[in-house]
C-alpha cells in the first residue's frame, strides 16, 4: 500500500481506476472517478470537512450512509452531503467553515412531476429487497427496487468475510461481496423488476403516493403495496470527546475500506464486541489496519465466539466488561481511554486504561429505519417490512426473510401463487437466532491418521462444513443448522471443511507421514500479510495464548478455496490438535501509554448537529420535562438537518437513567420529508 489508497487485498480484487480532478478549498487534488465525495478527500488524507457554526468544532464523518449530515461540504456554492455526492470533474469543493454564505439559488418554473404505478415498490435494494424482489419478478409482479447508492446489495457489497447460515437457503460460506453480486444479477434479468439506483424515497403521501428523487429528478410512484427493506442505522454512543473526528460508525468505515478501497485509519480502536464490530476489526486488519483493542461492556462478547476468537489469536486484545471512558484529541481523536465498568455500568476508578489511536469505531448496536413503514401505514398503503427495517438480524436472516416476503406480497396480488411452505417458517426462526450456548471444549483422542479438529463451540446457525465435506462425515449434532458440527467417520484429508469454515474455526492433522511430527493446516485470509514457506510464525491455542513457534511448510492458495489460504505445518505431536491460528499483530501495537483522568459528568454531547450536551438534556428531564418535542424547542436537540436519528436514542438514554419508562415520553414528531431536499425540486417537474 502507499497513500492512503488499498493496493493490496487478500479478498477484494485491485482494478486500474480512471483519475480525475477536484478542487479542495482552492487546492486541485485527484479523485477516482465515480467515488464519493468523502471517499475521495480520505483518500488525500482530509479527514476534517470543516468547523461547527455554533462552537467551531472540527466536523468530519459518521455514518458514510446518508442518515447525519456530520459530513456537510460546499459543493459548487452548495450544501451536500459529501457521503452521497459523487465527485465530478473540476468540481469545486469546499469546507464547512462557520455559516457560509451561500448563492441565489435559480428561479425555477412549475413543471409537470412524472407518475408511475407500480404493483409493488420496495425500499431498498439490500439483501432483503433483492430477495423479496426475485420472488415477486418469477411471480411476474411489476416492481420497483429504489436504492440510494450507485449498486444495490447494501451491506453485502462491504462483507468480505464468509457468510454463516445455511448453504441451502442463504449461501452459507460464499462471501458477502460474492452473495451481492450473485442477487444483483438475479434482479438484472428479471425483466419484471425495474432498479433506480441514486435514488432516494422522501416520504409516503396521504393520497397514497411515495415521492422519490431519481438521480436528483423528483417523481412520484403509486404502489398497490410498499416492502418496507431499508435497513438500519448505526447508534451513537455518550462518552467524552465523543464529537472528536474520526469517531464513527462500522458502516462508515466499512464502506471506506472494502467498498472504496480507502484506508482510513492507520491505528483502529473499536467500541462494541458484538458481530459488527468483531467482523469490522477482521476487515481492518485484511486492510493492512493496526487494531489495537476492542471493548465491550458486557462480561462477554454479544457476537459470534467464532468472531471473537478469530480476533483474539490474531492478535486483538479484547476487554470484557469494559466501557470507552473519553476520546482524546483537540480536533481529531489521539487517543482513547477505557476504564473497566461495575455491574451497573459505571466506570471503576483506578482501572483506567489509554491506548494511542486515529480512529475509534463505533458499534453499539443498530436501530431499525422504520419510518417508510409507519408513513404508509398512515397513508392506509398495504406496507410489509423485511431484514433490517423490520427486526436487526444477520444478513443470511435478512436474505431468507425478504424471500418470505417477496412471496406473501406475490400471494396477495395474485391468489394463483403458491402457498408459503411451513418450512421456511421454521427456517427463518432459526437463521435470526442469536448465537446459543457454548459447549465444552474437547479435543479429539486420536493420533493416527487424518482428521478435521473442530474448535466452533458455540451454537450458531451455520452449517457449510457439513455440506461441503464429501465423505459426509461431518454432522450437525441436533439442529441440521444450529447444531454443533461434529466428525465421525472417514477423513480423506482434502481441506475443503477448513477452507470453507467462516470461523475459520476448523484445522486438519495428518499423522500419516509422520506420527511424531503431523502436520498441521490452518486456514487464512490476511494473505498481504504475507506468509512463506520457511517462514516462522508463532502458533495460538482457542484462546490465543501462544504455544509454540514453527516453520511454514507450504502455502497452498487455490481457486477453489475461495481466497483463503491453507497454511501447512509441522508440530510436535502433543500440541498438534491445540493450534487453531497463529498470531500476526505485534503485541507492542497495543500497548498503554501514562493515563489522566478528569472526571466531568455530562459535558460529552447528544445532538452532534446542534451541539447539545447531555448536562442540557438532564437538566430538563430533571425539571419534569417528559414531551421530546418540548425540548428539542429549548436546546435544539433533534432539529439539525439529521432530524433526530442520531439523538433520539441517547436523549431516549437519558430518560431511563433518570428513571423514566419510555411509555411515559412523548416522542418526537417527526418531519414530514425523511432527508433534506432543494424545495426547487418539487417545482422542477421532470427537469433536472
Amino acid at each position: 500500500m502507499s497513500g492512503n489508497r488499498i493496493e493490496e487485498h487478500p479478498i477484494l480484487p485491485i482494478a486500474d481506476w480512471e483519475k480525475i480532478n477536484f478542487f479542495w478549498n482552492g487546492k486541485k487534488l485527484t479523485a477516482k472517478k465515480g467515488e464519493v465525495i468523502s471517499s475521495a478527500l480520505f483518500a488525500n488524507g482530509i479527514k476534517i470537512f470543516g468547523h461547527h457554526p455554533k462552537d467551531g468544532s472540527a466536523q468530519g464523518i459518521f455514518c458514510a450512509n446518508g442518515q447525519c449530515a456530520k459530513c456537510t461540504v460546499i459543493v459548487d456554492g452548495v450544501p451536500m452531503k459529501s457521503c452521497m455526492t459523487i465527485v465530478k470533474p473540476e468540481m469545486k469543493i469546499e469546507s464547512v467553515e462557520g455559516l457560509p454564505k451561500l448563492p441565489q439559488t435559480d428561479k425555477h418554473e412549475i413543471g409537470d412531476i412524472e407518475e408511475l404505478e407500480y404493483d409493488v415498490l420496495i425500499i431498498g435494494g439490500g439483501p432483503a429487497g433483492l430477495s423479496a424482489a426475485i420472488q415477486l419478478g418469477d411471480h411476474n409482479i411489476k416492481t420497483l427496487i429504489v436504492d440510494d447508492k450507485t449498486e444495490t446489495g447494501g451491506k453485502l457489497v462491504l462483507q468480505t468475510h464468509k457468510f454463516f447460515g445455511s448453504v441451502k437457503d442463504s449461501y452459507a460460506g460464499t462471501r458477502g461481496i460474492d452473495i451481492g453480486k450473485m442477487l444483483s444479477k438475479k434482479v438484472s434479468e428479471n425483466k419484471n423488476i425495474d432498479v433506480w439506483s441514486n435514488s432516494i424515497a422522501l416520504y409516503v403521501y396521504k393520497d397514497k403516493k411515495v415521492g422519490i428523487l431519481k438521480n436528483d429528478v423528483y417523481k412520484l410512484v403509486k404502489p398497490k403495496i410498499i416492502l418496507n427493506a431499508a435497513g438500519a442505522r448505526e447508534k451513537f454512543l455518550r462518552f467524552k470527546g465523543n464529537s472528536l473526528v474520526g469517531i464513527y460508525g462500522a458502516g462508515a468505515f466499512q464502506t471506506l475500506v472494502n467498498r472504496d478501497l480507502v484506508r482510513p485509519t492507520k491505528r483502529l480502536f473499536i467500541v462494541g464486541g458484538g458481530n459488527v464490530g468483531l467482523i469490522a476489526g477482521y476487515h481492518a486488519l485484511q486492510a493492512g489496519i493496526e487494531v489495537v483493542g476492542l471493548v465491550e461492556a458486557m462480561p462477554k462478547c454479544g457476537g459470534y465466539k467464532v468472531h471473537a476468537d478469530k480476533l483474539a489469536r490474531l492478535g486483538v486484545p479484547i476487554y470484557t466488561s469494559h466501557s470507552v471512558l473519553q476520546a482524546n484529541g483537540k480536533e481529531t481523536i489521539e487517543s482513547v481511554t477505557i476504564s473497566q465498568i461495575d455491574e451497573k455500568f459505571n466506570p471503576v476508578k483506578g482501572t483506567e486504561k489509554t491506548f494511542d489511536c486515529d480512529t475509534l469505531l463505533i458499534a453499539v448496536g443498530l436501530e431499525s429505519v422504520s419510518e417508510f413503514t409507519d408513513e404508509a401505514e398512515t397513508a392506509g398503503i398495504r406496507v410489509l417490512s423485511a431484514g433490517d427495517a423490520k427486526e436487526i438480524a444477520e444478513a443470511s436472516s435478512a436474505m431468507f426473510n425478504g424471500k418470505i416476503a417477496g412471496l406473501k406480497i406475490a400471494k396477495e396480488i395474485d391468489p394463483n401463487v403458491e402457498e408459503i411452505p411451513n418450512s421456511w417458517y421454521d427456517k427463518a426462526e432459526i437463521l435470526k437466532k442469536a448465537a446459543g450456548k457454548i459447549s465444552e471444549y474437547k479435543l479429539p483422542e486420536s493420533e493416527e491418521g487424518v482428521f478435521p479438529v473442530i474448535h466452533c463451540l458455540q451454537e450458531i446457525p451455520c452449517n457449510p462444513c457439513n455440506t461441503i465435506c464429501p465423505m459426509n462425515s461431518i454432522n450437525m449434532e441436533g439442529d441440521p443448522i444450529m447444531g454443533l458440527p461434529v466428525f465421525n467417520g472417514k477423513c480423506i484429508g482434502c481441506g475443503k471443511c477448513v477452507a470453507i469454515c467462516p470461523g475459520l474455526a476448523i484445522t486438519l492433522v495428518d499423522f500419516r507421514r509422520d506420527k511424531n511430527f503431523p502436520t498441521v493446516t490452518l486456514p487464512y485470509e490476511v494473505s498481504n500479510h504475507k506468509i512463506s514457506v520457511g517462514d516462522d510464525i508463532f502458533c495460538v491455542d482457542i484462546t490465543g495464548k501462544e504455544i509454540g513457534k514453527f516453520a511454514v511448510t507450504q502455502v497452498v492458495d487455490v481457486e477453489t478455496n475461495n481466497r483463503t489460504q491453507l497454511i501447512k505445518l509441522k508440530t510436535p505431536k502433543n500440541i498438534a490438535k491445540k493450534i487453531v491460528s497463529f498470531r500476526i499483530q505485534e503485541a507492542e501495537i497495543s500497548q498503554q501509554k501514562e493515563t489522566e483522568i478528569k472526571y466531568i459528568s455530562d459535558e460529552e454531547m447528544v445532538c452532534l448537529c446542534e451541539r447539545v450536551t447531555a448536562k442540557e438534556i438532564r437538566d430538563l428531564i430533571k425539571k419534569g420535562i417528559t414531551d421530546m418535542n418540548q425540548i428539542k424547542a429549548i436546546t435544539r436537540a433533534g432539529m439539525g438537518p439529521c432530524g433526530a436519528k442520531s439523538c433520539d436514542n441517547l436523549i431516549k438514554q437519558l430518560f431511563r437513567q433518570e428513571g423514566i419508562l419510555l411509555d411515559k415520553i412523548e416522542p418526537n414528531t417527526r418531519r414530514p420529508i425523511f432527508v433534506e431536499v432543494p424545495l426547487g425540486k418539487f417545482a422542477d417537474g421532470g427537469k433536472k
